[in-house]
């Protein structure tokens, strides 16, 4: 809340500094603090305001002055002039919006100039026509038609001056489903040609436009305040005073002008997307032997996710869902005995970037293909079959865990895999698990990083585990709706052991193998459960045993976005360029994927003595510890894009690369600060009215003393 002082504007510090020096209350740093309430403030800055006129003016004008206080139900004590100050001034928290460009344009939202926006609240509902630019409440169920309204109607979005979205328990129980992605998300990576194919049926596609006003998704607390504020200004329509937002939402590419992925990289007024992908083979590959000749089962999941909110994109079942079944499937092949003597490798490899142009697993194959050390003991000519995991967190339906397989086409591999499937399934017939073929209406595969292999190499075997067949079964696609009560932990359970069972037949490549073996191999349902909690949530999120036992994570509540890469991208990155999620996938598959050394484990305080070690958990104890695994960081970004004398530039277009001639280079914009506030302002009529009175009074009164004086000698020289 701001208070507007009409007669002599003073700061709250020189205000307080005031009060010091004339000892009317004893400082804050004082042992006895003396409480003062807003009243007191108000009566002393008046009079010192006025202190150049008479005292009966002074009088006046406190008669004539009348301030009222929003936000306040009665006389509030304060002892400090931060009191003062929160008491003003209310700090909303929320999610907001954020400006992201590529090579055509931008997308997001930003404030549309360089300065702070200052916008009267107003609901959704009640502003058919507004008559100045207007900050709107609007609910989550309203928000699509907002937008609708913005996109259709011109003049009513000259008027926005920013959005700010309800939040509330129990949204997707509310709503049919909301999805602010396209209806074919990333069609243009699809490796075939009917782009116009719906996926995604209930998306908007509202998060690829571009929008010069503040949006914000406000939490439950700033909900509170913000209904509170909005409720004030309609019962006072035709009071002098108003609730305002101030949205500090000013991108650096605003400023400076730069509206595209290219000037803004030469103009160092944004950062490309990206970050680190993670791999590791179970058993471990000996780097140091040059007998590299075992065939590869290369199985994926994704760690990101993305929404119209930049830090609230949880996607629980796209796609975390399918990376809790990955880690919880190596998990229960850990305990297996004897996997280092089977006729194939088995690979994990969870992506980041894929939600913004698959840039994981674009850059992984570019990687293959130039052998770097990022990727150092993987042959790209010996992955036999890939297997990813999707959206797999809501295959349950009266008690039945149904999965689709969405396949590549017809080959030897693609039927060896099915058939390992079924078979796995068979071994699971207690646990009510069903195994469907996706149609064979639908135009190929659904939107995944298998695109990108199939792209790469047209002849690539694969498969998409999914929990739908033709359309999403997920309403809340790429929003931020898409958490924790949006998925089913039996559901992952059954799709990490369908995968597990799955992976150990084909690594085996036995015929023989029987349903006795495969049921000594399970899923540990606690640790299902466990990473829920940990990466849906933010009670306990990733302040949970189980994170805390390999990172020291830098935020509770985990957050899905793909985030910027900082640095010159690396093989062996600095730890503190990496994010939360990342940095644990690569400590938790580097211990369950590890085998003992001779010495058993050391300490590695400096660096592990061999090349088949890696250091873990080195955050938890500043120590850590050697195991043999090779997990591997991968960089993920553009491969458009290259790092050079510490500048990013954009890449020359490459015929030979086909999915690179429709990379967007998507790079987020640089920012100083981002915040909202609320507070209440005067009518800038009625400051006008006050300012006339003021200086009306104050030319009386000069008149009312020359009178009086002339009257006074007058008097004097008589007597």
């Amino acid at each position: 809340m701001r208070l507007v002082i009409l007669v002599k504007p003073v700061s709250n510090r020189a205000l307080a500094t005031k009060l010091r020096e004339r000892r009317e209350f004893p400082s804050a740093s004082s042992a006895h603090k003396r409480p003062w309430s807003r009243a007191s403030v108000l009566r002393i800055h008046r009079i010192e305001s006025s202190s150049m006129v008479p005292t009966f003016v002074s009088l006046c004008l406190l008669l004539t002055f009348h301030v009222r206080f929003s936000f306040s139900e009665g006389p509030s004590l304060m002892e400090s002039v931060p009191d003062l100050q929160k008491s003003m001034y209310k700090i909303v928290d929320g999610y907001p919006c954020v400006r992201l460009l590529n090579l055509s344009g931008t997308i997001g939202c930003s404030n549309p100039g360089r300065e702070k926006v200052v916008a009267p609240i107003v609901r959704f509902r009640n502003a058919n026509e507004l008559s100045e630019s207007s900050a709107i409440l609007v609910s989550l169920d309203e928000f699509p038609s907002l937008f609708t309204r913005i996109s259709d109607d011109l003049s009513f979005a000259s008027k926005v001056g920013g959005v700010l979205v309800e939040s509330g328990p129990d949204m997707q129980n509310k709503l049919k489903g909301f999805s602010p992605e396209k209806k074919f998300p990333q069609a243009e990576f699809a490796p075939y040609h009917n782009s116009s194919y719906e996926w995604n049926p209930v998306g908007s596609g509202i998060i690829w436009n571009s929008y010069n006003f503040p949006v914000f998704l406000l939490s439950e607390s700033g909900t509170k305040v913000l209904q509170e504020a909005v409720l004030k200004n309609e019962n006072k329509k035709k009071a002098y005073t108003a609730s305002v937002a101030e949205f500090d939402m000013v991108m650096q590419t605003t400023k400076s002008g730069t509206h595209n992925s290219a000037s803004c990289l030469k103009e160092a007024t944004c950062i490309p997307l990206g970050g680190y992908s993670v791999w590791s083979s179970l058993p471990p590959i000996n780097i140091s032997s040059s007998d590299q000749s075992k065939p590869i089962i290369l199985t994926t999941a994704s760690m990101d996710s993305a929404s119209f909110f930049r830090d609230k994109s949880l996607g629980a079942d796209s796609p975390i869902s399918g990376l809790i079944a990955l880690l919880s499937a190596v998990d229960a092949l850990s305990h297996v005995d004897g996997l280092g003597d089977f006729s194939k490798q088995l690979v994990f490899v969870v992506f980041t970037g894929e939600s913004w142009g698959y840039l994981g697993s674009r850059r992984f194959l570019l990687e293959l293909d130039m052998h770097s050390d990022a990727v150092h003991g993987l042959n790209h000519s010996l992955i036999e079959t890939v297997i990813e995991i999707g959206s797999v967190g809501k295959g349950f339906s009266q008690g039945v865990k149904s999965f689709f397989t969405h396949t590549t086409g017809v080959s030897s591999a693609t039927n060896h895999t099915m058939a390992a499937l079924k078979h796995a399934e068979e071994s699971l017939q207690s646990e009510k698990i069903k195994i469907t073929s996706a149609s064979a209406s639908n135009p190929g595969i659904p939107p995944s990083s298998l695109m990108a292999f199939l792209r790469e190499n047209p002849l690539m075997s694969g498969i998409v585990l999914e929990d739908f067949n033709a359309v999403f079964a997920n309403k809340f696609y790429h929003s931020h709706l898409d958490d924790l009560s949006n998925v089913n932990s039996s559901a992952i359970v059954a799709a990490a052991s369908l995968v597990a069972r799955t992976l150990y037949i084909l690594a085996s490549d036995k015929a023989d193998i029987t349903n006795s073996t495969l049921t000594g191999i399970n899923v540990n349902v606690s640790l299902v459960e466990e990473l829920m909690g940990c990466l849906l949530n933010c009670d306990p999120g990733l302040s949970c045993e189980l994170v805390k036992n390999y990172i020291a994570p830098a935020s509770i509540c985990p957050s899905h976005y793909v985030g910027v890469i900082m640095d010159e991208p690396s093989s062996t990155p600095n730890p503190g360029y990496i994010n939360d999620v990342p940095r644990f996938i690569f400590n938790f598959l580097a211990d369950r994927t590890s085998i003992l050394r001779e010495n058993d484990r050391s300490a590695c305080e400096q660096d592990c003595n061999s090349k088949d070690e890696i250091c873990i958990k080195a955050e938890t104890d500043h120590k850590g510890v050697c195991v043999v695994s090779t997990t591997r960081y991968v960089p993920a970004y553009s491969t458009q894009i290259k790092f050079e004398s510490g500048v990013w530039n954009v890449l020359p277009p490459n015929s030979s690369d086909s999915m690179g001639a429709v990379d967007p280079v998507w790079t987020e914009s640089n920012w100083n600060t981002i915040g909202m506030q609320v507070y209440t302002v005067q009518d800038a009529a009625y400051d006008r009215l006050v300012l006339f009175a003021g200086i009306t009074l104050t030319i009386l009164s000069y008149i009312a003393i020359v009178v009086t004086r002339a009257f006074i000698t007058k008097a004097t020289k008589r007597d």
